[in-house]
């Protein structure tokens, strides 16, 4: 993977400066018989967690649409997130790197990425800054505006789900999440599930924009790259992807498989890597099904693996969204997955898939079966699928609106 450029000026040299301005006669004399000056181009800061996972996949694909829009994106992280997979025109990375001293048991890495968010936004003349991931990305954000006072640095924050779920919970992060996001100038959230959750929690009296997580379907179709395949034609593929947390109900995927392994000749294709990957190696192990399940680690070519699959699983037992399930949807994979959380905003029960109980595996085995075993009900639940992802979960709308909040901040 080639990365995307790092902390430099533009090509040309030149780094990009704001209008100047002249006054009174000064000015026209300067404006007479030269062309118009182009407008001034939008300069955007992003910060998202760079690992395999939702937030940071949406980070960085609003990022490239907006630089194909003509934005200015600036992307600072920790290190090159995984989607930034080329060069591309209008995008920039820049790490954040916390040094080391003797007297830091742990360095300062929140203190070292508000520092770059700084050095960005006075070097580039960033408009605003959009995190990705309440904590600590708010938090170090909140910091930077302050830093740059008087000048005006607009902060938006999305929230993603676990930073609000899991992680803000705990009490030595409760208060810091909570004043990070209401000093945020705008709040968005993936789902009408996070919103409600955000707002109940932590109280937020702040209005929250629901911005739904997005997907091209230029990009996941349903077309089979030639010699690409996981099985035999006559093996059916059931697939699963993500961090491999205890959220994502891991046990439940491979039991699940088990049941269905019982029934018909199936793969089970695993993608990601994480805590709950050991586990999941030895419990397939357990049940006798090791040689059937393909554990891939990480993958960024998902667009070239999900069309693959004959069903998508996600039994999590909390999903603010479920972007993967989006994505498989836009491929034309029917989803089996959990009713918790965001997921019903994205799968129709009984029209692009089934939802059942996070630890209701009984009803996950007669699920997958059904599709696995009827063909057409297969095929029909995959065709609506993709045209809800494509009508209701456009890349071109939701970039748009986002936009629109960019704007609000003028």
């Amino acid at each position: 993977m080639r990365p995307a450029k790092r902390s430099r000026a533009p090509a040309g040299g030149q780094r990009p400066r704001g209008p100047r301005r002249a006054s009174g006669a000064g000015k026209r004399a300067a404006g007479a018989g030269r062309p118009r000056r182009a407008p001034r181009k939008r300069r955007l800061g992003i910060t998202c967690y760079s690992h395999f996972g939702g937030s940071g996949v949406v980070a960085t694909e609003l990022g490239l649409a907006l630089a194909r829009r003509g934005f200015e994106v600036h992307f600072i992280a920790h290190s090159l997130p995984f989607r930034l997979r080329a060069f591309e025109s209008n995008v920039f990375f820049h790490e954040a790197t916390p040094a080391s001293y003797p007297v830091f048991e742990q360095a300062p890495s929140n203190l070292a990425l508000t520092t770059k968010m700084v050095e960005v936004a006075e070097h580039y003349h960033l408009d605003v800054l959009h995190v990705h991931y309440a904590m600590p990305f708010a938090a170090s954000a909140y910091l930077a505006r302050q830093l740059m006072l008087p000048r005006q640095l607009g902060v938006v924050t999305t929230l993603h789900g676990t930073d609000i779920t899991v992680v803000g919970i705990e009490p030595a992060y409760f208060r810091i999440t909570q004043f990070s996001i209401e000093s945020s100038d705008r709040i968005t959230a993936v789902s009408r599930f996070l919103k409600d959750r955000a707002e109940a929690t932590f109280g937020i009296k702040r209005p929250i924009e629901v911005i739904y997580n997005f997907v091209d379907p230029r990009v996941f179709t349903p077309g089979k790259r030639a010699g690409l395949r996981l099985a035999s034609p006559q093996t059916k593929i059931l697939m699963h992807a993500s961090n491999f947390r205890p959220v994502k109900n891991i046990p439940v995927v491979i039991q699940v498989f088990a049941e269905v392994r019982r029934s018909l000749a199936a793969k089970l294709v695993m993608i990601g890597d994480g805590p709950e990957k050991a586990g999941a190696e030895n419990l397939a192990r357990e049940l006798g099904v090791e040689r059937d399940v393909l554990f891939l680690g990480n993958q960024d070519c998902m667009e070239e693996l999900l069309p693959l699959a004959d069903v998508f699983l996600l039994p999590s037992s909390s999903e603010s969204f479920g972007l993967v399930a989006l994505e498989a949807m836009s491929a034309e994979v029917p989803v089996v997955a959990s009713n918790a959380g965001g997921l019903p905003e994205v799968v129709d029960h009984g029209r692009t898939g089934f939802l059942h109980d996070p630890e209701h595996v009984s009803g996950f085995v007669g699920s997958v079966l059904k599709l696995l075993t009827n063909e057409p009900l297969r095929r029909t639940m995959g065709r609506r699928g993709r045209r809800v992802a494509r009508e209701r979960f456009s890349a071109d709308e939701m970039v748009s609106r986002y936009i629109r909040v960019y704007d609000s901040l003028r």
